[in-house]
C-alpha cells in the first residue's frame, strides 16, 4: 500500500489556486521530489501533507490512516500525523547544545507506547562490550594521544557507536578500567558476571520480546500512554547522531557549528521522534555549492540507511534529478509529470518539463513538414529558415490520429470542467509554455506566438546529442566555447539560430572556427506546436 496517497487536492485562496486538482501516489521507502518553479504550489503541496496547511478540498492518506478528508470533516493536525519536517531554515536553539536541541522534541512526547524495560536493555549492551574484553580494549586506546593520555569525552563517543550503547552505558563501561588492564579478559571477567545476573533477573522478573517491550501472558505487547524515560532519549540521540556523523559534537552549541554540520543536527532531531516520513523543504539552500553537493551525498545515504520515506521541495532541477528515486513536477499548481528522474529528462510529457529538466537547457527548433508522412513514419522537415531534414521516430506514429486523439480528448476536459463548474473561477488560468528558440540576433517579434497549424512541430535536442565532426551535415560555425577539463560546452550558429552542444573531452574550439554538426542517435524528440506535447523520440537526419 502507497506510503502517501493524495486524491484530488486543492488549496486556494479566493480566486487562486495554489494546489488544483493534484492526486499523487508516494510509495513507501520512496525518495520523491517536488520540483517546479518559484510559486508553483509544491512547498504547499508539501505543507498540507505535513499538517501545517489546511487543504480546500480533497483526501490525504498517509500509511493506513486518513489524515484529511474534506468531504468526511477529517483533518489530524500535525503532530499526531509522525511526520517529520526539515525547513530551509535549521532553527536550532542557540542556548542549546547539540544534544539538547536534538533531545527537546523528545522529552514532549506524550502517547501511546510499548513498554520497555531500559534496564534491560542497558544490561544487555552491557554484556554484549564486556563479552569482548581485547575488542573494548583496543576501541579505548584508539582515543588517547601521542603522550598516552586518555580523552575521555572521545572513548566515549567511541564507544556509543561502536556498541549502540547510551552515555550512561559508555562511562559505565570506561569505569571497569578494561582497558588498563593487562590481562582484559580477566579484568571484564567480573563486571561481565555482575551484569549477566542483572540481564538475567530482567527476565525472569517480566515476559520481553528481543527488543525488551514488555509482554502480557498472551504474548502481546503491552503498550501505555507515557513519555520517553531519559536512557530511551538518550539513545535516540546518540542513534541519529551516529547516522549523521556529529557524535562529537553534542556538547557544542550551534554558533559553534558550520553550517554543514548544522545542517546535520537539524536532520538529527528530525530523525530523533522517528517519523514515518520525513519532509525537507529547499534544506540545503543556505549551503555553498561544495557543500550543497556534499549534503545531497548524504542524504542519499540517509534514505537508505533509514527507510523512511522522503519527500523534498526544490526548484533546482540537478538536486531533483540527483537525489530523488521519482520526480513530480509541478507548475502553476498543476501536474506536468510524475516520473523517474531519467524519463523525466529522456521523455518528457511536453515542451515545459524538457525546457525546466536539463543542464545546459534542451535545443528548441521550429520545424515544419514539407509533405504528408511516409510509410515508414518519417516526416520531412523544413528547418532553420531552409534547410531540408527528415525526423524518423522510433515506433511508426500516424500523426493525424495522434493529434485527431489529442484535440478529442483536450474537447472531453474542457466539457467536463465545465459541467463541473468551479465555485470560485481560477485566476491563474494555465497558459500554453511558449518555447524559446535561441537566436543570434533577437528582435522583439522573434518569439511572438503565431497560430500554429497542423503541420507545424517542434524538434527538441538535448545538448550532448549534437556532435561536432568534419563529415557532419549541416554547417555551422563556433560562436563560443567554454572548456572545463572534462566537457566543453559549445554553442554553434546555424544562420541566425543558436544550438548549444557539449562535448566530452578536453577539445578546444576557436570563435569563428567553421564546423559540422549532426544530430546523434535515436533520441531526438518531436513535439507538436499547436498542443506542446511530446509526440515520439527518434532520428533526425539530412
Amino acid at each position: 500500500m502507497p506510503a502517501i496517497e493524495l486524491t484530488h487536492v486543492t488549496k486556494r485562496w479566493g480566486g487562486f489556486y495554489g494546489v488544483d486538482d493534484l492526486s499523487l501516489s508516494i510509495a513507501d521507502n520512496a525518495f520523491v521530489t517536488l520540483l517546479g518553479p518559484s510559486g508553483c504550489g509544491k512547498t504547499t503541496t508539501l505543507r498540507m501533507i505535513a499538517g501545517l496547511e489546511t487543504p480546500t478540498s480533497g483526501r490525504i492518506v498517509i500509511g493506513d490512516q486518513v489524515v484529511f478528508d474534506s468531504a468526511a470533516g477529517i483533518d489530524v493536525p500535525a503532530n499526531r500525523r509522525h511526520v517529520g519536517f526539515l525547513f530551509q531554515n535549521y532553527a536550532l536553539w542557540p542556548n542549546m547544545t547539540v544534544y539538547q536541541n536534538i533531545a527537546f522534541g523528545l522529552q514532549n512526547i506524550q502517547e501511546v507506547l510499548a513498554k520497555v524495560n531500559t534496564s534491560a536493555k542497558k544490561a544487555a549492551g552491557m554484556v554484549k562490550a564486556l563479552s569482548r574484553p581485547l575488542e573494548l580494549k583496543a576501541a579505548v586506546l584508539e582515543c588517547t594521544d601521542k603522550k598516552g593520555r586518555l580523552d575521555a569525552t572521545k572513548a566515549q563517543v567511541k564507544l556509543i557507536d561502536t556498541y549502540e550503547i547510551s552515555m550512561s552505558s559508555a562511562k559505565d563501561l570506561l569505569a571497569c578500567k578494561i582497558h588498563q588492564a593487562t590481562d582484559p579478559v580477566q579484568a571484564a571477567a567480573q563486571p561481565l558476571a555482575i551484569w549477566r545476573q542483572k540481564l538475567e533477573s530482567a527476565r525472569q522478573a517480566a515476559q520481553m520480546d528481543n527488543s525488551f517491550q514488555l509482554l502480557n501472558s498472551d504474548g502481546h505487547i503491552i503498550s501505555v500512554n507515557r513519555k520517553l524515560d531519559p536512557e530511551e532519549i538518550d539513545l535516540r540521540v546518540r542513534r541519529v547522531a551516529r547516522i549523521v556523523k556529529i557524535g562529537a559534537f553534542m556538547d557544542r552549541y550551534p554558533s559553534e557549528l558550520s553550517g554543514g554540520q548544522q545542517q546535520r543536527v537539524a536532520i538529527a532531531r528530525t530523525l530523533a521522534p522517528e517519523p514515518k516520513v520525513l519532509f525537507m523543504d529547499e534544506p540545503l539552500s543556505n549551503l555553498d555549492a561544495k557543500l550543497r553537493l556534499e549534503m545531497r551525498s548524504e542524504l542519499q545515504r540517509l534514505h537508505i540507511d533509514t527507510g523512511s520515506t522522503f519527500v523534498y521541495v526544490t526548484h533546482d532541477q540537478m538536486e531533483a534529478m540527483t537525489l530523488a528515486t521519482r520526480i513530480c513536477l509541478i507548475d502553476n499548481g498543476l501536474l506536468q509529470q510524475y516520473d523517474a528522474p531519467l524519463d523525466i529528462y529522456n521523455r518528457p510529457t511536453n515542451l515545459f518539463v524538457a525546457d525546466f529538466v536539463g543542464n545546459p537547457s534542451i535545443n528548441f527548433i521550429d520545424a515544419k513538414a514539407t509533405a504528408p508522412q511516409a510509410a515508414d513514419g518519417t516526416i520531412p522537415l523544413r528547418v532553420f529558415d531552409g534547410l531540408t531534414m527528415s525526423f524518423r521516430p522510433n515506433t511508426p506514429v500516424d500523426i493525424a490520429a495522434w493529434l485527431a486523439k489529442q484535440d478529442a480528448d483536450d474537447d472531453a476536459s474542457a466539457a467536463a470542467e465545465h459541467s463541473n463548474s468551479r465555485a470560485v473561477e481560477k485566476e491563474n488560468k494555465q497558459s500554453s509554455f511558449h518555447h524559446h528558440v535561441a537566436r543570434i540576433n533577437e528582435d522583439e517579434n522573434s518569439d511572438e506566438e503565431s497560430v500554429a497549424a497542423d503541420n507545424d512541430y517542434i524538434i527538441g535536442v538535448r545538448p550532448e546529442l549534437m556532435g561536432i565532426r568534419q563529415t557532419g551535415a549541416v554547417a555551422a560555425e563556433v560562436y563560443s566555447s567554454m572548456p572545463t577539463g572534462m566537457e566543453t560546452t559549445v554553442r554553434v550558429a546555424v544562420g541566425n539560430y543558436l544550438l548549444t552542444g557539449v562535448i566530452f573531452g578536453g577539445a578546444i574550439y576557436k570563435i569563428g572556427q567553421p564546423v559540422n554538426i549532426d544530430f546523434d542517435g535515436d533520441s531526438i524528440m518531436l513535439f507538436h506546436r499547436r498542443n506542446g506535447r511530446l509526440i515520439a523520440r527518434g532520428s533526425l537526419n539530412r
